[in-house]
């Protein structure tokens, strides 16, 4: 079997069983395809030597850039072994380069406020700008629902419904999950879809599609000059960190957090712990028995 009809089944097998998003399979299909080049065509029929030669081809690269490629290379090749299309499996001794797990970049509250300050004065100054009606509607849900920015842009038209203060989303890897809707949230969602075409498929449409998610970052780091922030500092991603960050200070449990925010293993939504250290230490200082 070539390298091509097996990446091709292996890219069906992550869309129909594990309901891989669109973004993943283009990852996933680019990296293989890579490893194929890299292999003279070989990958799907490597033995052990080939498949570590690979290690040494993606030494250059960032860490992260070559765990990602190592892993979508073992998955490819024990999908091999394990649909009998060979007999062997010699990703299994693939080593993934070890990669310290970075900490999410965040805002403290007062950024956040200078945000939604700047963003106030913009809309009270031109009530009808139907751009900054969105631009508040977006950055309400960002912050205020944690989605991410993949997810907002692509929201249906009707996803968000008055007063239901949730909507149910399709997030990554099309797992479904309850996303509350805060008030302020909800009426910028209203105010914004008032001016939405009700036969729109998107709740923001921009030519014929929805808002790309490049526009989102664009928009954000315009915000972010407009309100005398570090643009660098500030980003759709950013917002969703902050929307944890200050739920996990203001005394929301992990698993709540996860649920939130769509992570189908709490270890991921555990990297957030570092920032409740303060609420911690205040928390055993106010609580233990010992503390009076």
């Amino acid at each position: 079997m070539t390298d091509g009809a097996a990446i091709a089944l292996f890219l069906d097998m992550l869309a129909s069983e594990r309901g891989a998003a669109r973004n993943t399979l283009t990852a996933y299909a680019a990296d293989l395809a890579q490893a194929s080049a890299a292999l003279g065509g070989g990958l799907a029929t490597a033995d052990a030597a080939a498949v570590a030669r690979l290690a040494a081809y993606w030494a250059p690269l960032a860490r992260a850039s070559a765990a990602r490629k190592t892993s979508a290379v073992r998955q490819f090749l024990a999908f091999l072994h394990r649909e009998g299309v060979r007999d062997d499996d010699p990703g299994v001794d693939l080593a993934s380069p070890a990669q310290p797990r970075a900490l999410p970049k965040t805002l403290d509250p007062g950024a956040v406020e200078a945000l939604f300050t700047t963003l106030a004065s913009k809309c009270a100054a031109a009530p009808d700008d139907l751009r900054l009606i969105r631009l508040s509607a977006l950055v309400e849900l960002l912050y205020g629902s944690g989605l991410r920015a993949s997810e907002l842009v692509s929201l249906p038209r009707h996803a968000v419904r008055p007063g239901a203060g949730h909507l149910i989303l399709a997030g990554k890897g099309g797992r479904e999950r309850l996303v509350p809707i805060g008030r302020a949230a909800d009426a910028a969602v209203q105010a914004h879809a008032a001016h939405v075409p009700p036969s729109s498929a998107w709740l923001f449409p921009s030519r014929g599609h929805h808002l790309g998610r490049l526009r989102l970052w664009q928009l954000i780091k315009a915000l972010a000059v407009d309100a005398g922030l570090p643009p660098e500092r500030i980003s759709p991603h950013v917002l969703r960190h902050a929307f944890a960050t200050h739920l996990l200070h203001g005394g929301a449990d992990l698993r709540t957090l996860q649920t939130l925010l769509g992570h189908a293993d709490i270890s991921t939504t555990q990297i957030y712990t570092h920032v409740a250290t303060r609420a911690l230490i205040d928390l055993v200082n106010q609580r233990h028995p010992l503390a009076k």
